[in-house]
């Protein structure tokens, strides 16, 4: 968590001093990350994140220099290779990622023709947040894991703002895990800066839907402390003042507190990681600046499995193009 809120930080000055074009940051939500990524095997399940889950891929051992590749717009989802990591490329389509973890459940409940693998099945969890819900997408999603019992976890990190409007004008209701027993899915409320609690919480629905029980609402009750993106001012909504009341106590102060009560490690274990943190910051920092530009061709040759004949027209008029400038600059 420390090394999540370093590098969640850190990303924010890279925004600021033009190093990468755009940011979603997650201040305040790193117990609600770290602690879901935790409870997934990420040998046999699979990961379908937002733009928000920087916690979750750094929980889940994704590269970081790779993951920031998509925030400089280096490429489209990432440098890393999803198939090997088991975290799916970042999906900036709200909602998006919803339907695409009920796919591949529902897809490992094909393979197993009706049977539950001994070793259950394997399980997807799919990440939105409290404005999200909203989305029609979601509604299609719940509603087919359910009737088909697909192995998936809905993971949604209520942060109390759905961009510039408060969860209680948005959500009807107030609570996103109340809408679980409209489709017949079981739902968890939890404290979603605890934790050990969203640990326990997200264990116990991977179990659920590892079971062949179908799936699962997990509800992290958390606080987004800053803005929804670089471009977003949240002074414009809501005061200083009533973000601080409204966040309550810091997830990695609480952390740190219970560590030190419990005597699981000393401040100078703590401050070791404090500082392993910054300097994983700044090591990334170096290696998101080293990254060049992608091959041109890449826009033409990643669209289809099989090319078209349009496809290739476009890219033989691309390639004349830039070598036309080419040749002009080298003049």
């Amino acid at each position: 968590m420390t090394a999540v809120r370093h590098l969640d930080r850190a990303a924010i000055s890279w925004q600021r001093q033009g190093i990468i074009p755009a940011y979603a940051p997650e201040l305040g939500q790193e117990a609600a990350q770290v602690g879901s990524a935790l409870a997934v095997d990420t040998r046999r399940d699979f990961v379908f994140p937002t733009y928000r889950e920087l916690g979750v891929a750094r929980a889940c051992g994704v590269d970081m220099v790779e993951y920031m590749a998509t925030h400089k717009a280096t490429w489209h989802g990432g440098l890393w290779d999803p198939a090997a990591a088991h975290v799916a490329p970042i999906q900036a389509v709200v909602a998006g990622s919803v339907l695409h973890a009920v796919g591949w459940a529902h897809g490992q409940t094909l393979e197993a023709r009706g049977e539950l693998p001994e070793d259950g099945y394997n399980v997807a969890i799919t990440y939105l947040g409290d404005g999200a819900s909203s989305q029609g997408d979601v509604h299609e999603a719940m509603n087919f894991a359910a009737v088909f019992k697909a192995p998936v976890v809905f993971f949604v990190q209520n942060n109390g703002w759905a961009i510039s409007v408060p969860t209680e004008k948005q959500v009807a209701g107030g609570s996103v895990s109340a809408r679980g027993a409209g489709y017949g899915i079981p739902a968890l409320k939890v404290d979603g800066n605890d934790p050990a609690a969203v640990l326990t919480a997200t264990r116990r629905a991977v179990a659920h839907a590892r079971a062949g029980h179908g799936p699962v609402l997990v509800e992290a009750m958390t606080y987004r402390r800053g803005p929804h993106a670089t471009s977003d001012d949240p002074g414009r909504y809501r005061t200083l003042e009533e973000e601080r009341a409204d966040a309550g106590a810091d997830p990695i102060g609480r952390l740190r507190e219970r560590i030190l009560a419990e005597g699981a490690a000393d401040t100078a274990a703590l401050d070791a990681a404090e500082a392993a943190a910054a300097a994983e910051a700044e090591q990334v920092r170096e290696g998101v600046l080293a990254l060049g530009p992608r091959p041109g061709a890449e826009m033409f040759d990643l669209v289809f499995q099989e090319t078209t004949d349009e496809l290739e027209r476009q890219k033989a008029n691309w390639q004349e193009e830039t070598e036309s400038r080419k040749e002009s600059e080298d003049a």
